[in-house]
């Protein structure tokens, strides 16, 4: 449904027929951590975040998951050592 609140004309899963349904009733805007996320849309003078209404509650305990600029943190896995994962192999370990 189409927001007719802070982002009018943009689609909103919080509304509703009767307004809002968010608590307060309104989006909250983004916060600076936000700041190239392609999830963003400004209306005005505002930033907001297309695909949650309160963008503070995301990143209170880390990085928000919908996040698109904040890259994942990978763990390499350990070097193996083929001559002993041969002999491991032939052990049958």
């Amino acid at each position: 449904m189409l927001c007719t609140t802070t982002r009018e004309g943009y689609d909103c899963n919080f509304m509703t027929p009767q307004g809002c349904s968010f608590n307060g009733g309104t989006c909250h805007p983004a916060v600076e951590a936000c700041q190239g996320c392609d999830r963003t849309i400004t209306v005005g003078e505002m930033v907001f975040c297309r695909s949650y209404p309160d963008p503070a509650a995301k990143w209170r305990y880390g990085n928000c998951n919908f996040a698109t600029h904040v890259k994942g943190e990978t763990q390499e896995k350990p070097k193996l050592n083929p001559l002993k994962a041969s002999k491991r192999a032939s052990r049958g370990q």
